[in-house]
């Protein structure tokens, strides 16, 4: 990254669901409070279990999670 910018706290809801026979979590996120469209969706990820424990991987490498 060329440059790193912190950002501000927003409101998220997590899902965990099982969808076609395996285990699916998703983040939605909704934005700053300050926008335009206040409570509408922003941003969503989606993690089955492959993609979890990769970033799972990440974590512990970076920020040393056991």
């Amino acid at each position: 990254m060329e440059r790193l910018q912190l950002h501000g706290e927003v409101e998220a809801k997590l899902f965990v669901q099982d969808y076609d026979g395996r285990k699916l979590m998703q983040i939605s996120t909704y934005g700053r409070p300050d926008r335009q469209d206040v409570g509408k969706l922003s941003q969503t990820i989606q993690l089955d279990e492959v993609a979890a424990r990769e970033l799972f991987e990440i974590m512990k490498a970076e920020f040393g999670f056991k």
